[in-house]
């Protein structure tokens, strides 16, 4: 990137500045790299109006009389149109040098190079601010995925099968899927990897699906629509924004579909049970229920526990439930894979 002396984008390391004199004098290219500014022996004759081989005799001098250290005040890079490194010379040296010649461009480009390298530093300091800020905010959407499993483990102590199903939820996190270190190294799931186009399953094929289920819980108040918010729920999964799906892959179609139903109380009675098996049913029908080896890529403990976590989450935690329900699809699928390479 280039940029002239008033722009407002500051250039990175290793990118490229206009210095323009004020009378328009003197114009060149200058490389800033390493929170410093460089130039070539032959750009330093031009900026201050002297021979190359007065500037060469001058760099010698500062060397020869240790006023400046060779080796961190010069560099050799390549440049357009040339087939070898061309010498260049740190902001130090540059200086260095002005003062030699008493140049009034030495100190006008002094002026300049002070404000580049401070608008340089503030710039990187923002952007490193920024980094810190939304390590911060991912660092507590994670403490708050570890409190909705305590919350959950707590409400359930005295439950022992559901503990169980809790604990060993706990430790595919802890064991299997190493949610901790995936996330303090940026590699906890945003997108699910299955990107194919999900099969579009409409809200009377999952209603039927409860509608089997309820030989074995009972033809009651079992799956009873409270309201038409499950058809949203379902609607939603499908959903696009500008002609793009806002769940572009099947495993992001599933964490929505699973935490919707079991949020939003669409029926009377019942809501996780059928969460789950919608859940399952979409992926079978959509062939990622399975590996290529025949299991299932999560257990049903597992799902059963799942689900618990999603019911006991806050709402604040939406996000971060998804991103659990993609992570755990994703690595379920992507072990056997890895297994059979």
């Amino acid at each position: 990137m280039k940029t002239d002396m008033g722009d407002e984008d500051i250039p990175g390391k290793g990118e490229v500045v206009i210095y323009t004199a004020p009378d328009g004098a003197v114009r060149t290219e200058v490389k800033l790299q390493d929170e410093t500014l460089w130039l070539a022996e032959q750009q330093i004759a031009q900026l201050f109006g002297r021979d190359r081989t007065v500037i060469g005799r001058h760099i010698k001098a500062i060397f020869n009389t240790a006023e400046l250290e060779e080796t961190s005040n010069v560099q050799k890079m390549h440049i357009p149109n040339s087939d070898k490194p061309v010498t260049f010379y740190s902001l130090d040296m540059i200086l260095s040098i002005g003062y030699r010649v008493n140049s009034k461009q030495g100190t006008l480009f002094r002026i300049w190079a002070n404000r580049i390298l401070k608008e340089h530093l503030v710039a990187g300091f923002t952007v490193n601010e920024r980094r810190l800020e939304e390590k911060a905010e991912q660092l507590q959407a994670l403490k708050s995925a570890i409190a909705v499993m305590e919350r959950t483990v707590l409400a359930r102590i005295q439950e022992p099968s559901a503990t169980r199903e809790l604990l060993g939820l706990l430790g595919n996190f802890a064991k299997g899927l190493e949610l901790l270190d995936d996330f303090d190294h940026e590699r906890l799931d945003d997108a699910g990897e299955t990107k194919k186009e999900a099969l579009h399953i409409e809200p009377e094929e999952f209603l039927s699906v409860i509608e089997g289920m309820k030989e074995e819980f009972g033809p009651g108040i079992f799956g009873r629509e409270k309201d038409e918010s499950f058809a949203a729920s379902v609607s939603q999964m499908y959903q696009t924004f500008g002609s793009r799906e806002l769940y572009p892959s099947l495993e992001e179609k599933a964490a929505i579909l699973l935490y919707l139903v079991v949020k939003n109380h669409s029926f009377v009675d019942g809501n996780k049970r059928i969460a789950a098996a919608l859940f399952l049913h979409f992926l079978d029908r959509n062939r990622v229920l399975y590996r290529p080896d025949g299991r299932a890529v999560l257990s049903p403990e597992a799902l059963a526990a799942l689900t618990l976590l999603l019911a006991e989450s806050k709402s604040e935690e939406k996000d971060t439930m998804q991103r659990l329900v993609v992570s755990i699809l994703n690595r379920g699928r992507r072990e056997v894979f890895e297994g059979l390479r």
